[in-house]
């Protein structure tokens, strides 16, 4: 096994939540941590869902919790970031992001007792006894979300503006273009889908970008940008709600969480029109609940969808009408019973 030399200081990484700062848990209690992936733990999106998991379960356990922000985003900077926590008495780790793969890999195996989560990644390399993988069918989620989109534009244009083009990102693209094309043939609606709206930012933390993106579109006359890409996509969100504040008729559909609040333009109303959602937030609780009561099961891979009631849209939206709601609802069951299958490759769509 690589051995890798933690040689970062402490001062390198950010501490925050409700840790002690000692490392140290009263009476040798478990202590829950996690790693933030590329962006920030406020990105209201992919890291700042699964630690509200993790702080959750410890605030209802009244136990220790923190994060740490890794200097960097390489196999490296994630590992020494596992590592410190470690040292400091953390035994749950979460660790949310495909590229923490090979820093899981390695840690597992130099910390047998340290009980490991990993979200979106399978770990090729081998699961650990001590580790939990944990991967979603976004393309389900982003179906569910193109069908809700169409249905309320019910004419029109969309665009997608992804993060990094990783797996994850790319299920939700091909799935929310499978749901506006169910919408189409099966509601009547007629939304088209122009592959020049259909682009990757290259980053999970690029504001700005997102924004510049999304204002190229909403000038071409996109009504409504799915926005999967982090940080970079509360860029999209933002340029959506300044618009929207001007009047204008346009959307933006969020990821991972409900982001509704994310849109709030502050006057009551909110620019997302839904939210593709993976349950990040309640697979990081249920993992670190647990590892607290003995019931942590390391060594499987789950892949949940929304069979498993881990992927969809929220249940409610004020942008929605119950019409629509319950028409999302229907074709949920349908994907449920396996009446639709919803495909997790490009294969006749816009890569």
């Amino acid at each position: 096994m690589k051995k890798i030399i933690s040689v970062l200081l402490m001062a390198c990484i950010c501490f925050a939540a409700c840790a002690s700062g000692s490392g140290e848990a009263a009476g040798g209690e478990l202590m829950f941590g996690m790693v933030t992936d590329s962006g920030t733990i406020d990105d209201r999106s992919f890291n700042q869902g699964t630690y509200e998991g993790v702080k959750k379960a410890a605030d209802e356990l009244g136990l220790q919790c923190t994060y740490l922000r890794p200097s960097g985003t390489t196999t490296t900077d994630y590992l020494t970031a596992i590592s410190d926590l470690y040292d400091n008495g953390y035994r749950f780790i979460a660790c949310p992001g495909y590229l923490f793969a090979e820093a899981v890999s390695q840690a597992q195996e130099m910390y047998p007792d340290l009980k490991l989560i990993i979200i979106d990644d399978a770990l090729a390399s081998g699961i650990g006894p001590n580790t939990v993988a944990i991967t979603f069918k976004e393309q389900e989620s982003g179906f569910m979300a193109g069908l809700a989109t169409a249905l309320k534009l019910q004419e029109g244009d969309v665009g997608f503006v992804g993060g990094l083009e990783i797996p994850a990102v790319q299920k939700f693209n091909w799935g929310f273009q499978q749901g506006v094309k169910y919408a189409n043939d099966n509601f009547g609606t007629s939304v088209s889908m122009d592959p020049s709206n259909f682009v990757y930012q290259g980053s999970f933390a690029d504001l700005a970008g997102g924004q510049q993106l999304a204002m190229a579109m909403f000038d071409k006359g996109v009504d409504a940008i799915f926005a999967a890409a982090g940080g970079t996509g509360v860029g999209v969100i933002n340029e959506a709600k300044n618009r929207r504040l001007a009047g204008e008729d346009v959307w933006a559909v969020g990821v991972d969480v409900d982001q509704y609040t994310v849109g709030d333009m502050g006057n009551g109303e909110s620019c997302i029109l839904t939210s593709a959602m993976k349950d990040v937030t309640g697979v990081a609780y249920d993992q670190a609940m647990a590892a607290a009561n003995g019931t942590y099961q390391g060594g499987q891979h789950l892949v949940l969808g929304v069979a498993d009631d881990r992927a969809g849209i929220p249940a409610e939206n004020p942008n929605l009408t119950p019409e629509i709601e319950a028409a999302v609802a229907e074709v949920a069951q349908f994907i449920k019973d396996g009446a639709i299958t919803v495909q997790d490759t490009a294969d006749g769509l816009i890569p």
